[in-house]
């Protein structure tokens, strides 16, 4: 395989995508060297038919608006690579989706599933709906209009969907509902599902938690602990949040979120309290970053859609979406002193930025998000283990026994208590322990 080439080929027969020419380059430049050992992948063409997706499905997407008016929007479903299992992989709802943004995500997806020992696939797909401005009524308009199309594409053992960027629990939720008056049956054909109606434990954690647990590891290579480092961590989202959340229980001070208009920067950090409010500010009242400064005037806000990446601090973890890094931004936080910068957002930081941070010799890890699978994989065989064996093994590392564990739902806590019992699907999936699709006793 000559690498350059492959690229070139690629960028001549699908031109203007330049995020999905990105992802294509950064994995060829790793594999190269390896895959040329290997004369049987060549014979069989097996670079070119891991680039290039399986099927790309693309449709019309109309729904009313609450004034009456009928709004289009375009609707997208890559299904990239079905290998080892059903195609898995989120829903993007945000203007700035298009064709070769979810290729890029679906390619890179395909791996991040594989690392997971789960036979999972990968995809992606999305709208260039945005949610944001819209009442409760048009989101579930349009998830209704958006799912009458893609039911016919997806299936348990087809295709399963989750969410991304712009795509939350009450999004699931609409499409979920679509789905099942669509097919009349219940099954396991989106993750992200609330815990009401087959949702997983700690589900909307795992991509935040995972990435600082992998920061937490990579600090340890140097003897190094998060504890007492300021950080700063863009985005404030799903991921975004439970990052900070973590951080804090790791005793890192968080000095920074942001959303696509601007960041915040605390300077006395983002606390408990703090990323309390941020959290029912986003999942509840669906506001913008700027409105902390309100509630905390000692914070400032800097707004024109600028990035944290200019200000002083020991760690960043870029937890929005992609090339929200570039190479200026990567010079400064070297020069800052950053230590160390772990990913939570798929391709965060531009092939400049990467450059920058492996000449300086500074601690970086890519595709954190990979994590999130791995975890919600290791909570469910843990969860099988103590049900079989009676053990009162604990999850996440020991670090947050299951009579301990809270579970957040949009702005409540529920403490999941080991006694009483609670009947439910055991996983997303749909099906039980024991291979059926009957329901089987879940102990929490």
């Amino acid at each position: 395989m000559d690498a350059k080439k492959v690229l070139e080929d690629l960028k001549r027969r699908f031109p203007n995508e330049p995020e999905y020419h990105q992802a294509v380059e950064e994995v060829l430049g790793t594999i190269e060297e390896e895959y040329n050992k290997h004369p049987e992948f060549e014979k069989v063409n097996l670079i070119e038919r891991l680039c290039i997706p399986d099927r790309v499905y693309q449709f019309r997407v109309t729904w009313m608006d609450d004034k009456g008016q009928i709004q289009t929007n375009m609707g997208y479903r890559i299904q990239h690579n079905n290998a080892i299992g059903p195609y898995k992989g989120g829903i993007r709802f945000h203007s700035s989706v298009n064709l070769g943004i979810l290729k890029f995500l679906a390619f890179e997806q395909t791996f991040k599933n594989s690392l997971t020992t789960l036979p999972m696939g990968g995809g992606k797909g999305g709208s260039d709906f945005s949610p944001r401005g819209k009442s409760n009524a048009e989101v579930m308009r349009f998830c209704q209009a958006f799912m009458l199309e893609l039911t016919r594409h997806i299936g348990p053992d087809t295709d399963v969907p989750a969410g991304d960027i712009g795509v939350g629990g009450r999004e699931v939720g609409y499409m979920f509902g679509m789905y099942k008056k669509l097919t009349r049956e219940y099954s396991g054909v989106l993750t992200g599902k609330g815990l009401e109606f087959g949702g997983s434990l700690i589900r909307p954690e795992a991509t935040g938690y995972g990435t600082v647990y992998f920061l937490r590891a990579m600090l340890k290579t140097k003897g190094d602990t998060i504890e007492g480092k300021k950080v700063l961590i863009s985005g404030a989202g799903n991921v975004a949040q439970y990052a900070a959340e973590k951080v804090l229980q790791l005793g890192g001070k968080v000095m920074t979120m942001s959303d696509s208009d601007g960041y915040i920067y605390d300077p006395d950090g983002i606390d408990r309290a703090k990323l309390d409010y941020i959290m029912e500010l986003k999942q509840v009242y669906r506001g913008r970053i700027k409105e902390y400064v309100d509630k905390y005037p000692t914070a400032k806000y800097v707004g024109d859609g600028a990035k944290p990446w200019f200000e002083k601090a020991d760690i960043a973890l870029p937890c929005a979406t992609q090339n929200e890094l570039n190479e200026e931004q990567a010079k400064a936080l070297v020069a800052n002193g950053v230590i160390a910068v772990a990913e939570g957002a798929n391709m965060p930081s531009t092939p400049g930025a990467i450059k920058v941070f492996q000449e300086a010799k500074i601690l970086y890890c890519r595709w954190c998000e990979r994590i999130r699978s791995r975890d919600v994989a290791e909570q469910r065989a843990s969860e099988l283990e103590r049900r079989r064996g009676g053990c009162q093994a604990a999850l996440d590392h020991g670090e947050h026994p299951r009579e301990l564990r809270e579970v957040r739902h949009t702005s409540r806590r529920l403490c999941q208590l080991c006694e009483g019992r609670q009947r439910g699907w055991l996983h997303e999936g749909g099906k039980g322990y024991d291979g059926t699709r009957n329901r089987v006793e879940c102990r929490v």
